[in-house]
């Protein structure tokens, strides 16, 4: 499924809740982003939360009991109405709830095209041939998800089924998401397996000029440093000067202001931690409101960079309060299949990022004309330590990236 991201609030209708689903994208993006960091403090991180929840929504439609209930947990989902136990109409997936189609109108707004914009999600449930899925939940899941369930025979087709996989995610990411599952990384005992990739290319509204691009040093930890490519160019850009933690937060639109690129760079004498440790949803929201975000010239300095990362998400997810699903004698499946002994095997995700003077290749506006007072002074936004970076839609605040650029 190749799919562009358009994300306009306003086309969603007024029946979306729109503030719930980018507060549960955000709470869900920073759980994700603390687990990945307390394992790896110094290294670099990259991810897709929009991605991942439009996996694990599909996950949710067949979970049932205890299983959904944890799943909703770890996806903030906070809708009184309660989950339905089955699907009443073959013919209707309405039945699956508010949440799902939800979550379907802002998924099919992302298949709208937009030329200047390519965002590819690929999604898909691997399925053992041994258990016979219900037709109502691959008729939903293609439905409300544009995606659906293909059974593969893990058992006697181990390598030939990875293969499979690998080819059918690199076709989907436009190349750049290669080899998703090494030899051996598939086991024969698998029941289901849930791949996650995306893809996406944007360019600058203000592109930076090559010829501005220099050789200069980045610093790491212990007082190292590395000489990095780093990008320049001087605009006019939102900035915000935040005092505690002290840092500095820029903007960097795309092209037609629908999407940007937010970082989050410390100064000062403050240190990434401090900031990832004070990171919550709230103040995020505030940092980069509009009581903080003022149009200012800004010589910009930021490393030219390339990131390709994949997570095993198993681990992480039960950390989060996801373990039911993963345990062969307690999940909950019955909405996918009648079938004893459903459980999910494994959680892939890769996502791949180059930040370069055309704008981000990566792999995994509001309309209104703010008149804003000319500062005389110029600011300097020296992007040369370890920073936190964001790619989001701008109207409806959902955060389609999330990631740390600590080590070049």
């Amino acid at each position: 499924m190749t799919s562009t991201w358009l994300g306009r609030a306003s086309l969603l209708g007024p029946n979306i809740k729109m503030s719930s689903l980018s507060t549960a994208n955000v709470e869900f993006c920073l759980d994700v982003f603390k687990e990945l960091n307390s394992n790896n403090a110094g290294d670099n991180i990259f991810f897709s939360p929009l991605s991942l929840l439009y996996a694990l929504h599909m996950i949710l439609l067949g979970a049932r009991g205890n299983s959904a209930e944890q799943i909703k947990k770890v996806l903030h989902i906070n809708h009184e109405e309660p989950a339905k136990a089955e699907f009443k109409d073959s013919s209707e997936c309405s039945q699956a709830g508010r949440i799902h189609s939800d979550f379907g109108v802002l998924i099919s707004q992302i298949n709208q095209l937009d030329s200047n914009y390519t965002l590819s999600i690929a999604n898909r449930l691997y399925g053992t041939k041994k258990i016979a899925f219900h037709q109502q939940y691959l008729t939903c899941s293609e439905k409300l998800y544009q995606t659906r369930l293909q059974t593969v025979d893990f058992e006697q087709s181990t390598e030939e089924t990875r293969r499979t996989i690998n080819a059918w995610v690199e076709s989907k990411t436009n190349g750049k998401v290669t080899n998703l599952f090494g030899e051996g990384t598939i086991d024969p005992s698998s029941v289901m397996v849930l791949v996650n990739a995306i893809y996406f290319k944007g360019q600058w509204q203000n592109k930076f000029q090559e010829r501005e691009t220099v050789k200069a040093p980045f610093q790491l930890n212990e007082g190292r440093s590395v000489l990095v490519e780093m990008m320049y160019q001087m605009g006019t850009f939102k900035l915000a000067v935040i005092k505690r933690p002290q840092m500095q937060v820029l903007e960097l639109p795309y092209v037609n202001n629908k999407l940007s690129m937010i970082i989050l760079l410390p100064t000062g004498t403050t240190k990434l931690e401090q900031i990832a440790k004070q990171l919550n949803a709230r103040a995020l929201q505030e940092w980069i409101g509009p009581s903080h975000m003022v149009e200012r010239e800004v010589e910009v300095h930021l490393p030219r960079f390339k990131l390709e990362i994949q997570y095993e998400l198993n681990s992480l997810l039960k950390s989060l309060g996801m373990a039911d699903i993963f345990n062969q004698g307690k999940a909950d499946l019955s909405g996918m299949s009648s079938a004893k002994g459903l459980y999910l095997s494994k959680v892939i995700h890769k996502s791949y990022v180059d930040v370069n003077e055309e704008g981000t290749e990566a792999a995994a506006a509001t309309g209104d004309i703010i008149t804003v007072k000319r500062l005389p002074i110029r600011y300097q936004f020296m992007a040369n330590k370890p920073f936190l970076f964001f790619i989001r839609d701008i109207h409806s605040e959902m955060i389609i990236f999330c990631g740390k650029f600590a080590s070049p």
